[in-house]
């Protein structure tokens, strides 16, 4: 079959379907010179390998994108990455970015709520509400959601070890504001093995860890469909130094291990894999970053079509978030990561991305302010709206450079996967320090060549000039600690004590056992149980999570 031929077919099927229910944006999308701009490009002569390797938008394997139109009918979703302080002040600041426009929410919670202890345990003193927003019971996620209807908007929760527990109190929070489990979208990122490699926010060993995972990939399938149940993350093994080719292999690893643990605890690869998703670095180097979504997604529609045999085509696509790169910002000329940012988020829309994060210039320094978050996401809305390159569907596509480099990271990548599986898998990787070690090579030899200033940073290295900052800077009130504590304290005094002995119990048989621990902790929470005291007894029986030196 001839491309012409090819495409009049997709044109005819996956793209009439894909209009009758997304319209797109304009009747005629064109040039400022009255240029019309096709939705997709294709090669004037025969190309060999096209279908193989490009194919049509929305069809495997979906190297130009999952989605059949992709922006023409409706942009990203514009979700920036927000939370500090209490659940009030977080609210407020959500509020906010839904009234500039942003289209999806994205919860950073504070340290001792990622690693599953409440404000007032002694080891989350000096750092509730530090570097996310503090969350110890459902009144703090009622808050946090005030006036904010979940039937209404996509949240993402970037949450790992205690991953079921935050997305059981928000599931209860809105079940209290009325709206039906089965219609919530969102996501959490609950991707433990990343944590293991590049992070260290875990709490349990590997193995509850990963039953916690697929206890949350089979309620979900079941009870809440369109949730995404894990957010398998490159980003922070890209942030930890990784290589763009380093990124899409350990990341895949990572899902193809969660993929077959699902599998073993007996779920159907199709009932779960259309919910998971994928949440990716974009870093300077704009060219190698586009090319680096397009292979990623390549590369996962084979690994679930030929390796796991699913039948869905929705099994196939890899759907990712986008974060511009936080380890690219520089405290030196901060003004600067404006035009840094703008980079990485233009090879994240040219690359595909489903939703993305625009850091704001001011995070090297401190938590963005009010208005460096409001310039981030301007960013993202100045390239939707001003750019033209949301107006056809993978623009690059077809470039002898970027097709070079997606064939050249995919191939890089599946060497490394291929090693992986000969040690046993990702797991077996990560015990005994591979992933991270190949880590820590390239993190060593990137920033050797900023020392030897074979790699020029704009304004450390090169260019640099004294100057003395006068941006605004947002502070965290410390006491918003004794506030914490003081609202658990009448938390404790006024539920039923009786109940939460009981439940607690329950937990302790439960994590002994089998059966699926969802719809526990969502009674827990609905009955005042705190996050720490949920993971506290989770502790007392599977222990706690120590990595060995390598």
């Amino acid at each position: 079959m001839t491309i012409k031929e090819q495409f009049k077919k997709w044109q005819e099927g996956t793209l009439k379907k894909s209009l009758d229910k997304f319209k797109e944006r304009k009747e005629r999308f064109e040039t400022s010179a009255g240029v019309e701009i096709p939705r997709v490009a294709l090669p004037q002569d025969e190309a060999p390998g096209y279908e193989e390797k490009l194919g049509f938008p929305g069809e495997y394997p979906y190297t130009r994108g999952v989605q059949p139109t992709m922006y023409r009918s409706r942009f990203w979703t514009m979700r920036q990455y927000a939370g500090f302080s209490t659940a009030e002040e977080s609210n407020k600041r959500y509020r906010y970015l839904l009234g500039q426009g942003q289209t999806g929410l994205s919860v950073a919670f504070d340290l001792p709520t990622q690693i599953g202890y409440d404000a007032d345990d002694p080891i989350a003193q000096g750092e509730v509400g530090k570097v996310g927003v503090s969350i110890s019971s459902i009144k703090d996620m009622e808050q946090l959601f005030d006036q904010i209807p979940l039937d209404k908007v996509s949240t993402s929760m970037t949450i790992n070890a205690p991953a079921g527990v935050l997305l059981a109190m928000y599931i209860a929070v809105a079940k209290r504001q009325g709206a039906d489990m089965k219609g919530l979208r969102g996501t959490i990122q609950n991707d433990i093995l990343k944590e293991y490699v590049a992070r260290g926010t875990y709490i349990f060993p590997p193995q509850p860890s990963m039953r916690l995972i697929t206890d949350i990939f089979s309620f979900c399938s079941k009870e809440v469909p369109f949730w995404n149940t894990i957010s398998i993350s490159g980003y922070h093994i890209r942030e930890a130094g990784s290589t763009a080719v380093q990124e899409v292999a350990f990341t895949l690893s990572n899902a193809i291990a969660y993929v077959e643990a699902s599998l073993k605890a007996g779920l159907s690869v199709d009932d779960f894999a259309p919910q998971l998703s994928f949440f990716f670095n974009a870093h300077n180097n704009f060219l190698e970053e586009v090319a680096k979504f397009r292979a990623a997604r390549r590369l996962w529609a084979k690994i679930m079509r030929e390796r796991f045999k699913a039948q869905k085509p929705a099994s196939w696509q890899l759907r990712f978030h986008t974060q511009t790169a936080g380890s690219t910002l520089t405290a030196q000329q901060p003004e600067n990561n404006v035009v840094r940012v703008t980079i990485q988020a233009l090879s994240a829309v040219l690359g595909g991305t489903q939703s993305l994060h625009t850091n704001s210039m001011d995070e090297a320094l401190w938590l963005p302010t009010e208005k460096s978050v409001r310039v981030a996401l301007r960013t993202q809305q100045i390239i939707a709206h001003e750019s033209g390159v949301a107006d056809s569907i993978d623009p690059l596509a077809g470039s002898y450079l970027i097709e070079y480099m997606t064939d050249e990271i995919e191939k890089g990548a599946e060497d490394y996967i291929a090693k992986i599986d000969e040690m046993g898998g990702a797991m077996q990787a990560i015990e005994r320090g591979y992933m991270q070690n190949e880590i820590q090579n390239a993190a060593y030899a990137a920033q050797q060549a900023i020392e030897k200033k074979e790699q020029v940073i704009v304004g450390v290295n090169q260019f640099a000039v004294d100057e003395t900052l006068t941006l605004e800077r947002l502070k965290v009130d410390t006491s918003i600690e004794l506030g914490q504590r003081e609202k658990l304290k009448m938390l404790r005094a006024n539920r039923d004590q009786a109940k939460v002995e009981q439940l607690r119990g329950r937990l302790v048989n439960a994590a002994k056992g089998t059966e699926n621990l969802m719809p526990l902790f969502i009674e827990c929470v609905e009955h005042d149980m705190t996050l720490g005291e949920i993971c506290n007894t989770l502790r007392g029986v599977w222990g706690e999570y120590v990595a060995e030196g390598f």
